[in-house]
């Protein structure tokens, strides 16, 4: 690691980096994203993602957290004017004290581990990246394996999404497909390894009411997109169509908290029958 990068003025480096939290393009092809917070920044660097920066306030002392966020990274030190880390923050009067600029990770499907324990999520076509962001603080809660996010869809990686996801983004796998055939494709290839996974589809005309469905193998729950639901395909390719009984004047649940249920319900009958 070499010395501090000062940036004082709004210069093409600044530039770069102020599109990661606009820009989704940008963000891919830089290939890098914006990080704020200390749980998130503190579990980007405990779980090993490659932080390109740290940037900090140039006029203020570094806490102790800081600083040792700052030894233990390994990336570039750059210490940015306040009112330009302001910018970058987004936020309108505070001056965060670190914002990282961290790799994305590869959108590959290898990297959700399917064991006899698995529940994972599809987000089919979500258009709400802060919808993303709280359904990857569900997964992670209730000890889920991964979020997959399919078609057409919200950027996980949006600032919205990462802020949403308190830090989650960092601790569950996220991967982004084209469509629903890649994903029933992983399914057929992980069921012919031996793990008996089923896919387990949302919808408020769902045959099953969710807790009558077996949720204690490995499972896949997908989750519709937030007005039209899921899709065809989706529909086709799910095992079993579930649905969460609700009552009062709602119509229907956000899509995020039809998930958490589901997830809850897994994690409850695991907890029931262990």
């Amino acid at each position: 690691m070499g010395g501090v990068l000062r940036v004082s003025r709004p210069n093409a480096q600044f530039q770069q980096w102020e599109a990661l939290s606009r820009n989704r393009n940008r963000r891919q092809r830089a290939g890098e994203f914006l990080v704020q917070g200390v749980r998130p920044i503190s579990l980007a660097v405990e779980r090993g993602w490659p932080v390109r920066a740290l940037i900090y306030d140039a006029e203020r002392p570094l806490s102790r957290w800081a600083a040792g966020m700052l030894e233990r990274a390994g990336a570039d030190r750059v210490a940015m004017a306040p009112e330009l880390l302001r910018q970058l923050s987004g936020k309108e009067q505070e001056v965060p004290e670190l914002v990282a600029v961290v790799a994305l990770p590869t959108d590959d499907l290898s990297r959700i581990a399917v064991v006899p324990s698995f529940v994972g999520v599809v987000f089919d076509r979500p258009t709400g990246p802060g919808n993303i962001g709280t359904l990857v603080r569900s997964v992670d809660a209730f000890g889920g394996g991964g979020l997959i996010v399919t078609g057409h869809a919200a950027d996980p990686y949006d600032p919205k999404a990462v802020r949403a996801s308190t830090g989650s983004l960092l601790a569950v796998p996220v991967v982004r497909v084209p469509s629903h055939r890649e994903v029933l494709e992983w399914v057929h290839r992980e069921r012919a390894a031996g793990h008996r996974l089923s896919v387990v589809g949302t919808d408020e005309n769902g045959a099953a009411d969710i807790a009558e469905v077996d949720l204690t193998g490995p499972t896949l729950l997908v989750i519709g997109n937030e007005t039209s639901g899921l899709s065809a395909g989706w529909r086709e390719g799910c095992d079993v169509m579930a649905q969460i009984p609700i009552g009062g004047a709602a119509s229907s649940l956000n899509a995020a908290c039809a998930a958490t249920v589901a997830l809850y319900e897994a994690a409850r009958q695991r907890g029931r029958r262990s």
